[in-house]
């Protein structure tokens, strides 16, 4: 029996009604298929129905296929292409429904478009956005969404939705990267027109520590250093929660899931009130100087994944 306590809610106007804690397959990369099948069963427990993936995570799309042979009805599954030309992310597409041996994903989404020429191409007649659209219309997927990493992602993720009518975007947030006042006004604009249109709001690096040092001697099983504090990645669940309609993407460190889950079966769905979510605000800015807690990226100066 699935634990349901982690709250659900509207994945935007798909219909479907996510766990706010989505499965970030990327944890499966690189993973033996039993360490995955024992992941992919603890997660249904707790309840989790929404899995993320993408054609670049590793291994993560072959992992998941022999637990959607017995669970595809149960789960709303998203992957992504990192592709820009059209003909490319038709491949992408056909060669993520064979790796995951499904006939159907829910969820098709650009991958990390947030810089000016990718976006160019990506969203022109000859585009990857033009794939989606035509694997859409074959019923191969469902809905279309954008994905980005970086300051700029929120700035882009608008632009898209000036051109297109986009199901859902993924894009950062944390405490840390809303220190950057125009990243954090940005997201804001963004906030408030997902509850006009509709559109669904993953978010990622919530609970990000900073980029690894290379003194640091720990197991490397995401590309940035996450919170490993229990009560840190409590708070840092909690920020997300604090804002409806929000979901989180986990890490790609699965190790961490445990903590993940527990942290937002505690969250309410009650939306927090000015002074609670001010106090939340100062525990965090406290950890922030406990942990040694750095931005992931710095406008203009390091605005990539590597």
């Amino acid at each position: 029996m699935q634990d349901t306590r982690i709250q659900k809610t509207p994945f935007g106007n798909t219909g479907h009604l996510s766990a706010r804690i989505i499965f970030g397959a990327a944890a499966l990369g690189g993973m033996r298929q039993d360490k995955a099948d024992s992941v992919l069963e603890m997660i249904t427990k707790r309840g989790l129905n929404h899995f993320d993936c993408a054609a670049s995570y590793g291994d993560a799309e072959l992992r998941l296929a022999p637990y959607l042979q017995d669970h595809r009805d149960d789960v709303f599954l998203a992957t992504k292409t990192g592709e820009r030309t059209r003909d490319l992310a038709w491949k992408s597409i056909e060669n993520s429904l064979e790796r995951m041996q499904v006939d159907q994903i829910d969820l098709i989404q650009l991958h990390n478009l947030t810089h000016d020429q990718d976006w160019d191409v990506a969203m022109g007649e000859q585009g990857a956005l033009k794939a989606a659209i035509e694997a859409r219309e074959q019923g191969l997927v469902k809905f279309i969404g954008v994905t980005g990493h970086g300051t700029r992602t929120a700035e882009m993720h608008l632009k898209s939705l000036g051109s297109f009518e986009f199901d859902s975007v993924l894009l950062p947030y944390s405490y840390a990267s809303i220190l950057d006042e125009r990243y954090e006004k940005e997201f804001e604009t963004l906030y408030a027109l997902s509850k006009e249109k509709g559109f669904a709001i993953q978010t990622i690096k919530s609970i990000a520590k900073r980029r690894w040092r290379d003194e640091d001697p720990s197991p490397k099983f995401s590309w940035y250093e996450p919170l490993r504090d229990k009560g840190a990645i409590a708070r840092a669940v909690q920020l997300v929660f604090s804002r409806p309609g929000l979901f989180l993407n986990s890490s790609s460190d699965a190790t961490l899931l445990p903590l993940i889950l527990d942290a937002a079966e505690q969250c309410t769905s009650e939306e927090m009130g000015l002074a609670e979510r001010n106090n939340l605000l100062a525990e965090i800015a406290e950890d922030v100087a406990t942990n040694d807690i750095e931005p992931l990226f710095t406008r203009g100066v390091q605005d990539d994944v590597v």
